[in-house]
């Protein structure tokens, strides 16, 4: 390969070793080389020469849910353009799940851990920390585990979301919630809070329905509004799964989205732009979120990481679309 490219033998071993410390263009040309000879690298001689695995495991709580598998896609290209493989575990929002990837990380069967669950896995007394490994929360920060979070501004966009449905005129607003006592509802639902504030509202100008991250949670709140005398003209749901759920029930109830009430969901999911109204939302950089989680367990994996990286949020983007307008005139608001 060495003579097909044109370079060393040690500048073919180091672009198949550490790619991210060669210029792209003899990059290329080793990979091009690699290409036209059929070469397939013995990845076991390899890892036993740098004890590592080249394998990354990711940890997330249910992979039907859009946000994580949008979040993976991003993963999945930063490890495999470094040449890292990745395990998925799916704890299907299940905590006995955890033990079966903690046995994983304590046996040293993979190099480092992203973890989307929100907390460090542990089987009895034992945790996934033990094991030395660098670990990186991403979605959901893990507070005061002495690892770096790569998050969103999730306490700002709900802030935004509240001072975006007060500036169309609600003043009656309901709030969908995520999963109660997670870290990312716990912010979101500050972020409500201080924009309800901010807007001159108390607590008792809105509602709030409590339900996990799911489309059920939205219907069950949806047949809560549908039971008010005096319904909010504003709601605010925590994820676009339970904005859609919502949307859908009322709508099939006879209520008009954004006419009777305008909705605003939270993620930016592909689903979202085939609502009907298109759902307007706060849509996340998830592919960004995960190749940053991901370069950033990378960097530790080299050593090359360094405390001030330890906390990183992602701006997010309000996209405008069909589910929210002015609020409706007083005497249409509630049925």
């Amino acid at each position: 390969m060495a003579r097909l490219a044109g370079v060393s033998t040690a500048t073919v071993s180091r672009v198949l070793a550490n790619p991210d410390q060669v210029r792209p263009k003899t990059h290329d040309l080793v990979m091009e080389a690699v290409r036209r000879s059929g070469y397939t690298p013995n990845s076991t001689a390899r890892n036993l020469r740098t004890r590592r695995t080249m394998t990354v495991l990711v940890v997330a709580p249910r992979l039907t849910n859009p946000v994580f598998a949008q979040v993976l896609r991003g993963v999945d290209d930063e490890l495999t353009q470094n040449g890292y493989g990745i395990i998925v575990g799916n704890l299907d929002n299940l905590i006995e799940r955890e033990a079966r990837y903690v046995d994983l990380v304590l046996s040293r069967q993979v190099d480092g851990v992203l973890l989307m669950n929100g907390r460090i896995p542990e089987k009895g007394r034992r945790s996934m920390g033990e094991a030395g490994l660098p670990i990186v929360a991403l979605c959901s920060a893990i507070p005061d585990a002495g690892i770096p979070n790569v998050t969103v501004e999730d306490r700002e966009a709900s802030r935004r979301a509240v001072e975006y449905l007060a500036q169309l005129g609600h003043s009656k607003l309901g709030y969908i919630s995520g999963t109660p006592g997670t870290f990312i509802e716990v912010e979101r639902f500050s972020g409500f809070q201080e924009g309800v504030a901010a807007a001159g509202l108390s607590q008792e100008d809105f509602v709030r329905w409590e339900g996990p991250f799911t489309f059920a949670t939205g219907v069950a709140a949806a047949e809560a509004f549908l039971r008010l005398k005096k319904r909010p003209t504003g709601v605010f749901a925590a994820c676009d799964e339970s904005a859609i759920g919502f949307i859908k029930t009322v709508r099939s109830a006879g209520v008009r989205v954004p006419d009777d009430v305008s909705v605003v969901g939270f993620d930016g999911i592909e689903f979202a732009d085939y609502t009907e109204p298109t759902l307007t939302t706060f849509q996340q950089p998830l592919h960004e979120l995960g190749r940053t989680g991901a370069r950033i367990l990378l960097k530790m994996i080299q050593g090359k990481m360094s405390p001030a990286d330890w906390d990183i949020r992602l701006p997010l983007q309000l996209l405008e679309r069909g589910t929210t307008g002015p609020a409706p005139r007083r005497g249409r608001s509630a049925k």
